[in-house]
This record gives C-alpha cells, structure tokens and sequence, in this order.
C-alpha cells in the first residue's frame, strides 16, 4: 500500500490559509468525526439511552479500538485497552511493573521526560514508601545508568521539548539483561513514527490519542500490556470495569481476563467515537511511507530556518534515528516568537523555558506549508516583529 497523502489531508477540517504545526499537542479535527459523535448522539444515545451498552456496542469499545491502535504501535492484537487519562494509565502500568520486580527498590527514568510521567512515578514512591526511589538521569546517560538495582526502566520515546527519540528497543534489551522491566510513553511517537512495541520487547506501554491520533480535546488514553504478563499483572488501580464479572457487583475484585484487567472507569463513549472516526484514516496509512515524510518534512524546515534564522539554536537531533516527528528551536524570547508565528497563521507551541515547538504531521502538512512557516518565521526574526508587549503576555496555556 502506497500512501497518498493528498487523500488524508481532504480528510481533516483545517481552516484556510492556516498553517496547523501543533498537531503533537493537539490534532486537527477530521471531517468524518463530527458526524460520527452525532451519530452517537441522536440515533445511540438519543434513540437508545441506556440500551446503546448493549445494542451499540459502548462497553466493548475500549477493546475494539484498542485493536485498532495496535496495528499503529506494532504491538499483538487483544492486548491494547483504551479509557481514563494518559497520567493513570502511566500510574497503572508503572505499578505492575513494579509489582513484578519485588525486590527491587529504583525506577529509572530521565529528566527530559514528561512532568507528569515523573509526579506519577514519584507519587508511587510515596505510596509504596520502604525504600522506592525514581531516580533520573539526563536523556543521554540512561543506558549507562541502568544496572542490577533498577525495578523498572520509564521513558517517554520521544521528548516532548526536543524532539530527541530514544533507542527504546536497545535500552528495553539492556533492561531485560539487568532483569529490570520496561514501560514506554507513547504519547509523542504513536501516530508520528515506526513504533514496535511487540518487536522492541516493551512490557507495556502507553500513550495518548488527542495528538498525532486526532480523538479531540480530553480524548482517552491506551494501555499495552505484553502477552507475557496480560494473564498475570496485577493492576494497582482495580476498578470495576477491570473485574472479571462487572456486572456481578461482587464485593471483592478479581482481574479480568487479559488486558480487560487494565480498565478502570466507565468508557468515554463520545470520546471514543470521535476516535474511531479518526481511525479509519489511518486505514489508507503506511506506517513507512509516515516515517519517511516525516523526515522529509523535518529535514526541509531544519534546513530552511537554519539559512534564514541564524539567532535560532536547533534543539532536535539532525540524525533521523534520533528524531521524532517534530523539530524545536531555541531563543531566549520563544514565547514572544512563538506568538508573532499564531498572529500571522502559524501555529506551533512553547514549551519553558526557550523551546519553540513544531509539529509534523505528513497526513496533513506538506512541503508548502513547510516553506510557508520557514518564510513567517524568518520575516518575524528579520524584522523583530516578536518585540511587541502583547506577545510576551502568558497565556494559561502555552
């Protein structure tokens, strides 16, 4: 299968003469989605109320399309489960892990990850209490620091500032030499790259479905748990969709079987039909073909604004292997800069303290919208156009 990217682009409804780079934060909306979560509205939830459990299919929802993102991370059928937020499932996964490593004290993880990822892990500790620790390195220093006394080994593929991808299949084997567990953050990789969480020996994984995966604002979070563990893990979080009869209302909790076992709460119905809708893109999607235009993509912007924007410092690898699906700048006035490129129909983000951050994603940005931000941005830093006081004003959300 040849992708044809002209054909997922018509697929999203972008507003013209806009140039959409903060797809790794949040996707675009696609077409069919909208009249998906109508469907959901008036003929499921309007016509069937509670009956739609059933007749519709809601409650099997979370494995259904669990199945569909598998094909997207690499990982077996029947082993990925959708519901709740990114930060539990990181909770859930993290504490089976470290439920199987019971005699080991170090969760090891590096200080380019997520904040969120490390206020679970660290949280964990606290609950646990005897002697837990997260311990961090710096991105580049995990490997050398994984050794005997590390439980689990958590990292974030890609890094959320940089744009820095981890070698997680080679850090996940030297884990497993050192007979420590790995769980890896997917959030900024599925969707965006060549992820192989079955081919890689992950553990588990996780990852959210708002960004390069289009569910919308708040949509559900997915957990991988590798058939090795699925009939054994203990989930921390026991909630009653992950008992093995719901429906019993027994008092006492008894997992599910499988990867039924990592549910918590009740499906997010309208989220997940905005997904599946997103989903069906996907379909017509060549994981390979995504990669290489991804790097084409990057490549075609590093090189732009480093000829034309010489007081940018590149804070993304140049080598592909080392690179995920989005490249980030450095300047002391990002957020003003940052700014300056919304005002004029360029969007991207900041992240503290310096990074200005751009997302590609080939399903719907190609080589002109390319030029067209390397030539924005280039007018803004010629001109200082940045150097306004509403610019450097803070929003909530940056």
């Amino acid at each position: 299968m040849t992708t044809d990217f002209t054909q997922t682009r018509a697929q999203f409804d972008l507003p013209d003469g806009l140039i959409y780079l903060d797809g790794n934060s949040l996707g675009p909306l696609p077409r069919a989605a909208a009249q998906r979560v109508d469907r959901t509205i008036r003929e499921e939830w309007g016509k069937m109320l509670i009956t739609g459990w059933n007749k519709a299919g809601w409650m099997d929802l979370p494995t259904r399309i669990g199945d569909r993102i598998a094909r997207l991370i690499g990982a077996q059928p029947g082993h990925v489960v959708l519901g709740d937020t990114l930060s539990i499932k990181v909770y859930q996964a993290l504490a089976s892990a470290v439920d199987m490593a019971p005699t080991r004290r170090v969760i090891l993880s590096d200080t380019g990850n997520f904040p969120s990822d490390l206020y679970m892990a660290e949280g964990l500790c606290r609950t646990l209490g005897n002697g837990y620790e997260l311990r961090t390195v710096a991105p580049e220093d995990v490997a050398d620091a994984i050794d005997d006394t590390v439980a689990v080994l958590l990292l974030t593929e890609v890094d959320y500032r940089t744009g820095r991808r981890h070698d997680l299949p080679a850090l996940t084997e030297k884990a497993h030499a050192h007979g420590a567990l790995a769980v890896w953050d997917l959030a900024h990789s599925a969707g965006a790259t060549d992820v192989k969480v079955a081919e890689g020996g992950a553990d588990f994984a996780v990852g959210c479905t708002y960004k390069y995966l289009n569910s919308g604002p708040g949509g559900p979070a997915f957990i991988y748990v590798a058939p090795r563990h699925a009939a054994t893990t203990r989930p921390a979080l026991s909630g009653w969709l992950g008992h093995e009869a719901p429906f019993a209302f027994d008092l006492d909790y008894r997992p599910g079987a499988g990867i039924e076992r990592m549910r918590v709460g009740t499906p997010p119905v309208l989220q997940l039909a905005a997904l599946d809708a997103a989903l069906d893109i996907w379909d017509t999607v060549d994981i390979a073909d995504l990669r290489a235009r991804s790097l084409e993509l990057t490549d075609a912007f590093i090189a732009g604004v480093e000829a034309r924007c010489p007081s940018l410092t590149l804070a993304t690898p140049r080598e592909h292997a080392q690179r995920g699906s989005q490249v980030s700048f450095r300047h002391p006035e990002g957020y003003a800069i940052m700014q300056a490129l919304v005002a004029r129909g360029v969007i991207g983000d900041f992240r503290a303290p310096d990074v200005i951050r751009f997302g590609f994603t080939p399903l719907f940005i190609g080589l002109d919208e390319v030029e067209g931000a390397v030539a924005t941005l280039a007018e803004i830093m010629a001109t200082d156009a940045w150097d306004r006081p509403e610019y450097k004003t803070r929003a909530k959300v940056t």
